[in-house]
């Protein structure tokens, strides 16, 4: 069974950090692009950044780029987005994503706040 589980969401004052991880399991996760999205309250849910199973990025938001970071480490299964510089707008929650082919998984979602 495919899972992933995101952490590292919380309250944070504008202007301050967070690292967010996403820990797959169930799958080759070498084989997987992924991605982060975030879904603001009633609005759509957006890309932010994407990164290739090898580690090259391929995606960042306009309103992100200079202040996210999207990483991984294939040994701990495991995908990163460092926060930095929040700001009220980076609201919302945040999901990750792995696609291979046919093969599409959402984890539920971890919830960033930022406070100005």
């Amino acid at each position: 069974q495919v899972q992933l589980v995101e952490s590292g969401g919380g309250l944070v004052q504008a202007g301050g950090s967070l690292r967010l991880s996403c820990a797959a399991s169930g799958l080759t996760f070498s084989n997987y692009v992924m991605g982060w999205f975030r879904q603001a309250p009633g609005k759509e849910r957006e890309s932010v950044a994407t990164i290739s199973s090898s580690g090259r990025i391929l995606y960042y938001a306009d309103s992100v780029k200079g202040r996210f970071t999207i990483s991984r480490d294939n040994a701990k299964n495991t995908v990163y987005l460092q926060t930095n510089n929040l700001k009220s707008d980076d609201t919302a929650a945040y999901y990750c994503r792995a696609r291979w082919g046919d093969y599409d998984y959402w984890g539920q979602g971890t919830q960033v706040t930022v406070s100005s």
